[in-house]
């Protein structure tokens, strides 16, 4: 490595922000008159990609409390949030004023007991049941994706009857 690449890489280094934490909430259901489980997307305000509910710790809250709390100030949810985390994923999230800060996303299950219809963030965003290969395939983030997709199994799996429960 050239002196300048070592250089441009150790300032960069220096100037690094550390990296900041949010929390979210995968909201799910199961379909009426079956078991098959769908979650919520919705739509972010600035740019409009589907994104789960998620926002800043808060004072006084637990890490999954917070997310309980965005879903439903951002989509009228109301439900459970499990208190032990499913997975975590990485994204840059852009600021207001143009700066770009790395985010560590926890990310807790909801499930969904109710949908309100009137809440803080009504009409600012798109909100959409689909399956959880549907939600895998509109996230951007790759370590979303796969959150979504290992939850959906160890949904399925929490599901299926026991197998001496079979043999009856």
């Amino acid at each position: 490595m050239n002196i300048l690449n070592r250089l441009a890489t150790d300032v960069r280094l220096m100037f690094r922000r550390p990296v900041r934490m949010q929390c979210a909430a995968l909201c799910y259901r199961f379909k009426k008159k079956s078991a098959v489980p769908e979650m919520l997307l919705i739509t972010s305000r600035d740019t409009g990609r589907w994104v789960i509910p998620k926002g800043w710790p808060m004072e006084g809250k637990l890490c999954h409390e917070a997310a309980e709390r965005e879903a439903y100030e951002e989509a009228g949810v109301k439900g459970e949030a499990g208190a032990e985390r499913i997975g975590f994923y990485i994204y840059d999230k852009a600021m207001d004023h143009g700066l770009k800060v790395e985010c560590m996303v926890q990310v807790y299950p909801l499930v969904v007991l109710e949908m309100l219809k009137n809440f803080p963030e009504k009409g600012s965003r798109k909100m959409e049941w689909v399956s959880f290969e549907e939600g895998a395939s509109r996230v951007a983030e790759p370590m979303l994706k796969d959150i979504i997709l290992r939850f959906e199994q160890q949904l399925l799996a929490t599901m299926k009857p026991a197998p001496a429960a079979m043999a009856r």
